[in-house]
């Protein structure tokens, strides 16, 4: 009988999307299947510790998390292995030269990251994972780091020639030295409503609606809590008729699966139950309604499918991604409105309400069948690498 692959679930991590890893790793934990893999779950607290076997199994469950010191004092290697040393700052550190013989020891076949944002999703931790020589699911370093950084990202789009909002850029630092400078320059170039956001996060924290100059401020030093790069974008949505509030913009969505000849799911639509699609309407509310496949003509779901595609390749994603989109309202006229590519997402919420599987579902592929095609591409995309040469 061939062995079971063996599969880490990493989850938690330091960013601002802890808890909602937490969530993901849950629905992964409960859907691969035990079958055909041994799974090992490894868990990142939100001050950097590793924790495997037991005290990981806690953590999921919400449980409190053992410190750095009880990490140092020896497990056996297949419950240390991949877990760094402490560091005086009260982080763990992982030395390059030890990482390949960690997860060795530790003998997990592919790493499956159910991490989101900061240290997760941004290509650092997809760096130890190459370091390590070991398949994993989702982007490699630089497919993270750009699908990250919207500001990055949207460069990206433009040079592909995918239509983006009007946006502007702007460095923490700049804000703290010339904050009146910085929001001249902003409505010199965006009208409100404006949307505030930090440009390396997901799941919209630190994430603002701004509807004019007095919300504007406070707006930019949330965002700047969480990143040096804040990114501001001009609203889109209809002007409304005589006397009625101006309409939103559709959000749609659509799930991307594949390396090098990716797929794309049908196109789904998300009613915020909140003024934009924020991480409590996300997350903390059952009232925000998915439509799946979103009311579009064949001609529309089309054109947002293929750039979907488009927006893959053009950060250099692989394995998955989702990617969203802003549809302008129709005119008065009944003139189809204007269809923006928003942001790209590498590694997607997997909770039981999250967009992506649902939208494979939809599609034909059932949830433990997407993690089976996952890890299927981890492997691949691995094989792939060991075909390139490093050294003369």
């Amino acid at each position: 009988m061939p062995r079971k692959l063996r599969v880490g679930i990493v989850f938690g991590g330091r960013s601002g999307e802890h808890e909602v890893s937490l969530r993901s790793a849950a629905s992964v934990l409960a859907a691969i299947d035990k079958k055909r893999y041994d799974v090992v779950p490894i868990g990142i607290t939100k001050t950097g510790h590793w924790l495997l076997a037991d005290d990981a199994q806690h953590m999921l469950a919400g449980g409190t998390t053992v410190t750095a010191t009880s990490l140092a004092k020896g497990r056996p290697a297949h419950q240390s292995a991949l877990v760094p040393t402490a560091h005086p700052g009260g982080t763990l550190h992982v030395p390059a030269s030890a990482a390949k013989e960690q997860a060795e020891a530790l003998g997990v076949d592919v790493l499956f990251p159910v991490l989101h944002g900061t240290f997760g999703e941004d290509g650092t931790i997809q760096g130890l994972f190459e370091l390590a020589g070991k398949a994993y699911v989702g982007s490699g370093v630089l497919g993270s780091a750009a699908g990250m950084d919207k500001d990055v990202m949207k460069r990206l789009f433009s040079a592909a020639g995918l239509p983006i909002v009007e946006h502007v850029t702007l460095l923490r630092g700049a804000w703290q030295k010339g904050p009146r400078k910085a929001i001249a320059e902003i409505e010199a170039n965006l009208r409100y409503p404006l949307f505030v956001k930090p440009a390396n996060l997901g799941s919209s924290v630190g994430i603002s609606k701004v509807h004019d100059r007095s919300e504007l401020a406070p707006a930019i030093v949330l965002a700047a809590s969480y990143d040096r790069k804040i990114i501001i974008e001009q609203g889109v949505g209809g002007r409304g008729a005589k006397n009625k509030p101006a309409e939103h913009a559709r959000e749609l969505e659509v799930a991307v699966l594949g390396n090098d000849d990716p797929k794309a799911s049908v196109v789904g639509e998300i009613i915020p139950a909140k003024e934009f699609y924020d991480y409590e309407a996300k997350y903390e509310s059952d009232a925000s309604i998915p439509v799946i496949p979103a009311k579009l003509s064949k001609a529309q779901a089309k054109e947002v499918r293929e750039m979907a595609v488009a927006a893959f390749h053009a950060c250099d994603c692989s394995g998955l991604a989702r990617v969203d989109f802003l549809l302008e309202p129709e005119s008065r006229s009944g003139k189809p409105g204007r269809l923006y590519l928003n942001e790209i997402n590498t590694m997607p919420g997997f909770t039981s309400i999250s967009m992506y599987p649902k939208l494979w579902e939809a599609s034909g592929l059932k949830y433990s069948d997407l993690i089976d095609r996952l890890i299927e591409l981890a492997l691949e995309r691995r094989a792939e690498r060991e075909d390139t040469q490093y050294s003369r």
